[in-house]
């Protein structure tokens, strides 16, 4: 049995956004005055006592969309009605009964499962008589909420879980093992690839640039695993940032490649690399994220350019990253997608990856014997020893004499040489250079410390 889905409906502006990010107690979804800022479909999970839901935001109803996709929106709200086992029919209480209201009753005509007529806006006990002339719409249970002054939230959660279908005692919510943020320019194919990972229409695929304007999950399986997508706007160069919603945009895209495990980071295999690609590879390498470099849309050059011109590029723009796997895939048939999901879980594992401490040193140790640290104020440093603190990504403490003596230049040598010794390969690692204490000197002059030797 699937998770019951909830899918919120209503015309623009009676806020159905900020309901979602209400009963999710989380800002999920962007909440604007402009018309048409929801397209995609929004999907989060609710829990409430042992019963899940998954709450489903949709566009407004009835606007026209200012990029003609209009009908890509509707078709996202049909699709959400017709997967939805409870529909939130949201109205707004202040403005009252409009006919665009009248108008998305008129579309819910013939379906059968419950709806809640959800009265918005309500922010005083005084305005929930207000709320009485909804009931000429003849649907469903009127139930009044204020999201902004946080009024008859644990009323509406109980109404929704009251109208779910009846449980079943062997569902367990999915747990998404590995969560993938897609990350890039604009038109680099990033929902087309979302959309083939789903095997469905999740996504709004348009040439028009900016269609998807914010962070979208979508859950799918691949040999019975599930993982969570998580699709992102399109970034512009900053001085192109006209609107709030291309603000919001960065402000999302940015915050999933921090939720993420890993991160895919898209090109066009017709363009070359452009300042927002740096900024946000600079911005997946500050977070020490997991990345693949994928170059899409490779079935148009693929016999003209060979691979190795499109990696000797990539290496020489982003120097810092040359661990990093690249793939070159056609979203929109599926070649090399699921090859690109593999990789993505051995990257995932990686930065799992945990090592004792005998075999860090043991390798620290043979990096040294290859390559001593260069003499600092007539001395040369010591590495006393090593030990892996923590995971995602692997962070390693080294304690040495003097964290000064030992140069960036040689911190990086040793950490290249532990991604090639150690299962670090193709993932980024932490490495932090910390002075011995007294307490530790002592206890090595007196042969109890640790040290590489012992």
């Amino acid at each position: 049995m699937p998770v019951p889905q909830v899918a919120i409906v209503g015309r623009p502006n009676v806020g159905k956004s900020s309901l979602f990010n209400w009963l999710a107690r989380r800002r999920l979804a962007i909440v604007d005055n402009f018309e048409g800022v929801t397209r995609d479909r929004m999907t989060t999970l609710i829990e409430s006592d042992d019963q899940f839901f998954e709450l489903v935001d949709t566009g407004g109803m009835g606007v026209e969309d200012a990029d003609d996709l209009t009908s890509d929106v509707r078709r996202q709200i049909d699709m959400a009605i017709a997967s939805a086992d409870v529909i939130l029919l949201v109205v707004d209480v202040q403005t009252g009964l409009m006919p665009l209201d009248e108008e998305v009753v008129e579309r819910l005509r013939g379906v059968e499962r419950p709806v809640i007529l959800v009265a918005n806006k309500a922010d005083q006990e005084h305005q929930d008589i207000h709320a009485d002339e909804f009931r000429r719409l003849g649907r469903g249970h009127l139930i009044t909420v204020s999201t902004t002054q946080n009024r008859h939230r644990d009323d509406l959660i109980q109404v929704i879980v009251d109208r779910l279908p009846e449980k079943d005692e062997n569902l367990v919510a999915p747990e998404s093992s590995m969560k993938i943020a897609i990350v890039g320019r604009r038109n680099v194919g990033k929902s087309t690839f979302v959309n083939t990972l789903a095997e469905s229409d999740r996504m709004i695929v348009s040439e028009v640039a900016g269609t998807t304007r914010d962070s979208v999950d979508v859950r799918f399986e691949i040999d019975g695993q599930t993982f969570l997508a998580i699709d992102t706007p399109g970034l512009r160069k900053r001085k192109s940032i006209r609107t709030d919603l291309d603000f919001y945009g960065t402000h999302r895209a940015q915050r999933s490649v921090r939720r993420a495990d890993v991160v895919l980071m898209f090109f066009d295999a017709l363009e070359k690399t452009s300042k927002v690609d740096k900024q946000l590879v600079g911005y997946i390498m500050e977070h020490h994220k997991p990345v693949i470099f994928v170059v899409n849309k490779w079935d148009k050059v693929d016999k003209e350019v060979p691979t190795e011109r499109w990696v000797k590029y990539l290496r020489h723009q982003f120097t810092t990253l040359s661990y990093a796997p690249i793939a070159f895939i056609t979203g929109q048939t599926g070649r090399n997608v699921k090859a690109v999901m593999n990789h993505a879980a051995m990257l995932y594992k990686q930065a799992q990856s945990r090592v004792s401490t005998g075999e860090l040193n043991r390798i620290l140790r043979a990096a040294i014997e290859q390559h001593p640290p260069a003499m600092y104020q007539g001395r040369r440093p010591k590495i006393f020893y090593a030990t892996q603190v923590s995971t995602e990504p692997p962070t390693v403490v080294v304690m040495c004499s003097d964290p000064k003596a030992l140069t960036h230049d040689y911190q990086r040598y040793l950490i290249g040489w532990m991604r090639d010794h150690l299962p670090f390969g193709e993932v980024p690692i932490k490495l932090y250079m910390q002075q011995r204490s007294r307490a530790e000197a002592k206890a090595e002059r007196s042969g109890q410390g640790r040290s590489l030797e012992s």
